[in-house]
């Protein structure tokens, strides 16, 4: 035998072997349960592994460890059922209850009266006169806090030397204290005064503001001048998301100041400004430190707003019933533009391309 032919003989041999090993390789496999991919196709048959038999199969969560990011919602679901819902319950049964100074002692078991106290806090006390002065003082406020809002961002929004000097100056009096701008302004205002001494500069007669015919207006000025960089903070966001492209091609389009206003610049504004406006009519009814620091108690009847007379109906005139039956009301009148605006958000967003029908 050549040797030639014998190295073909020992190739053809170890080729044979190589055969019968890859074959009882295969074998083993498939008794263990795997299924072997069908010739030509290269995909494997149903119930086989995926590719990379040394990765680990990824582990389903469970429905405790699912759900376990709602458990940190437990400690303020807590502290929110025990500071609001508790006192939310207490308030509406002693609104039922005839409690003053004579039954407080046991008021667990004080006279109960059913909707009696609502009776009369709605026909025998001036609660209908407090809710009046209080969404008017606050509609006026919020109507003349909105332009000087939106003009003070409009005048920021541009970079310039100073900006942020002036951007601090006009948030002081939305960092300060209410009870502090009610004492800066109860000085102010007293007789010969620093306002009575500058109106008298200029021949003008100031008058009483703190007790008089002018409290209601004192009140608004107040509150304006308290209030209006939070209007100016939620217009100065809303312009912040203005597209740029949306400037430069105005300012391409050769468009006024007046129409860029109106067509670019207020759309992006209407959802700040209207969110701004409910938490400021919101704040102002229940504003009770401003008018309480600023009149004192008992305040002036124009000024005698919805926190004022519930406070004054409790605490000194101690018909503590009807106080919760006041404010029972009061948190029905705040309700009302809440659900209004979360209904025009809802539906908004149901409008919205992508949005929930």
């Amino acid at each position: 035998m050549s040797t030639d032919s014998f190295r073909e003989m020992k190739a053809a041999t170890e080729l044979a072997a190589e055969g019968q090993l890859a074959r009882s390789s295969t074998a083993g496999q498939a008794s263990d349960g795997e299924a072997l991919p069908s010739a030509g196709t290269g995909t494997s048959q149903p119930g086989s592994h995926p590719a990379g038999r040394g990765k680990k199969p990824v582990r389903r969560k469970g429905l405790s460890e699912r759900n376990r990011p709602l458990w940190m919602l437990i400690p303020g679901g807590l502290l929110m059922f025990v500071i609001i819902v508790i006192p939310l319950f207490l308030g509406i049964y002693m609104s039922a209850l005839n409690l003053d100074q004579y039954t407080l002692r046991k008021w667990v078991s004080a006279p109960f009266i059913g909707v009696d106290n609502f009776v009369e806090a709605l026909t025998d006390s001036p609660l209908l006169h407090s809710v009046w002065l209080s969404v008017s003082y606050s509609l006026i406020a919020m109507v003349v806090t909105l332009p000087l809002g939106i003009a003070a961002a409009v005048a920021t929004q541009n970079a310039f030397k100073g900006r942020a000097l002036i951007r601090s100056i006009f948030l002081i009096p939305y960092v300060l204290p209410a009870f502090v701008v009610a004492t800066v302004w109860r000085t102010m205002f007293q007789p010969d005064g620093v306002v009575d001494s500058a109106l008298g500069a200029f021949g003008m007669d100031g008058g009483l503001w703190l007790n008089g015919p002018q409290t209601y207006w004192t009140l608004i000025l107040v509150q304006i001048w308290a209030s209006w960089p939070f209007i100016y903070l939620l217009a100065l966001s809303g312009l912040q998301s203005v597209d740029h492209e949306v400037h430069e091609a105005s300012a391409l389009d050769g468009a006024l100041w007046w129409n860029k206003l109106r067509y670019v610049i207020f759309p992006y504004l209407k959802g700040p400004l209207a969110l701004a406006f409910l938490i400021g009519m919101l704040h102002h009814i229940n504003n009770f430190t401003l008018p309480f620091v600023l009149f004192g108690v008992p305040a002036p009847a124009d000024v005698e707003v919805l926190p004022i007379l519930t406070y004054v109906t409790s605490f000194q005139s101690f018909r503590f019933g009807l106080s919760a039956a006041m404010a029972f009301v009061s948190l029905v009148l705040i309700a009302i533009p809440l659900f209004i605006y979360l209904r025009a958000v809802k539906l908004d967003d149901a409008e919205t391309p992508g949005g929930k029908k």
